[in-house]
């Protein structure tokens, strides 16, 4: 925990995104009795990262959604943030109420398909109803096709075979190499190994012709799934889309101008505060930085923004962020996994003990003050 800050009543720092960077920052702040406000358009932090287990587990998806309200009281306002007014310094939300910051973090993370993420406004209640509703259509599925060989896509497929051996479960990928580029070609290899040892069909280097026409996530009699370069026709009865994200930038992008990337993150400094701007940081999956997006990451870089606010307030040099040798952990099922750490392969053993057990929830719930529900 850290200390109290002294600091004056003009200093308020605004996090914009409630996900694994703004939670960090959050707990950060309230360590060190810093005024802050945290705004997210749910009511709960999404443990995203358990998304996939939550998708094929009955009762694991109440272990993912976790309480701001009860973590942060009255440094918390669910809405939904629609614009930054940089010369008054506010962040104007969806009721035109404005909040004043002294310090700025932007962590909007991004978006993506459910149910490795939550794209729509919602609720603790209704967001545990959409993952039970997906478990009840995996448990009638037969054959599941799972679109996309990410990491999401690998850990997906993983996590059906691992419940239900006896479904038929193929994993359709538009590259030939599985998961991540940042990774080494030996864990990406084992990723492969196990999938296959698991029984999983790979369709790689191939695209779904019709992705567009189908629906994903509801059990449906005879889907038929085209393949952009095979002619085979694939019929399956329940399609879940693992395919990649995009930058949540939709409350900021008619703001920075330059500043903003191709891809829709935002130009930071070593410091991470965004290009030009002292006092505003992003953090997590809205900051344009050549690593891959990832929960570990995000909680770096929040440590650096929250650390760099409190030595400007005590006038003393920020602290650089600097990218270090890729670490990531996939969990293959409860009791498989593959990753590497600081660049080194882990195996089986340790990324099972470390990750695929939990998937990192209770940390999330201990982090956030909370005792995780049973």
């Amino acid at each position: 925990m850290g200390s109290k800050l002294s600091v004056d009543e003009s200093v308020r720092v605004v996090i914009v995104g409630g996900g694994f960077a703004g939670i960090a920052a959050a707990n950060q702040l309230k360590s060190h009795e810093i005024p802050f406000v945290l705004v997210d358009m749910k009511d709960c932090f999404h443990h995203n990262v358990g998304a996939l287990r939550a998708s094929v587990e009955s009762g694991f998806a109440k272990k993912t959604l976790i309480s701001y309200k009860d973590s942060y009281q009255d440094s918390f306002k669910q809405s939904k943030v629609i614009g930054i007014n940089l010369e008054t310094q506010n962040v104007v939300l969806e009721s035109n109420e404005e909040l004043h910051f002294s310090h700025l973090i932007i962590a909007t993370g991004s978006v993506g398909p459910f149910p490795g993420k939550i794209a729509i406004i919602t609720n603790r209640d209704a967001a545990i109803q959409m993952y039970e509703d997906l478990v009840t259509e995996v448990q009638k599925a037969k054959h599941v096709v799972v679109v996309g060989g990410g990491a999401a896509g690998v850990e997906m497929a993983a996590e059906v075979k691992t419940d239900y051996p006896e479904k038929e479960v193929t994993l359709i990928h538009s590259k030939v190499a599985l998961a991540d580029v940042e990774l080494k070609p030996c864990v990406r290899s084992a990723i492969k190994e196990i999938l296959l040892k698991k029984g999983v069909r790979l369709i790689l280097g191939q695209k779904v012709a019709n992705l567009n026409e189908l629906t994903p996530n509801v059990v449906q009699d005879t889907m038929e799934i085209h393949l952009d370069k095979d002619p085979e026709v694939i019929t399956a009865d329940l399609l879940l889309c693992c395919t990649g994200i995009n930058i949540n930038s939709s409350c900021y992008i008619n703001v920075f101008g330059d500043k903003v990337a191709s891809n829709g993150a935002l130009k930071v400094n070593d410091f991470l505060q965004v290009d030009g701007y002292s006092n505003i940081y992003a953090v997590g999956d809205c900051a344009d930085l050549k690593e891959p997006k990832m929960a570990y990451s995000a909680a770096l870089h929040a440590n650096i923004a929250v650390t760099n606010i409190i030595n400007s307030l005590l006038g003393k040099p920020l602290k650089q962020y600097k990218t270090g040798p890729v670490t990531m952990l996939l969990s293959m099922g409860r009791n498989d996994g593959v990753g590497q750490f600081n660049g080194f392969y882990m195996g089986k053993m340790l990324v099972t003990k470390a990750k695929s057990r939990d998937i990192f929830v209770s940390k999330s719930w201990n982090n956030m003050g909370q005792k995780m529900p049973k």
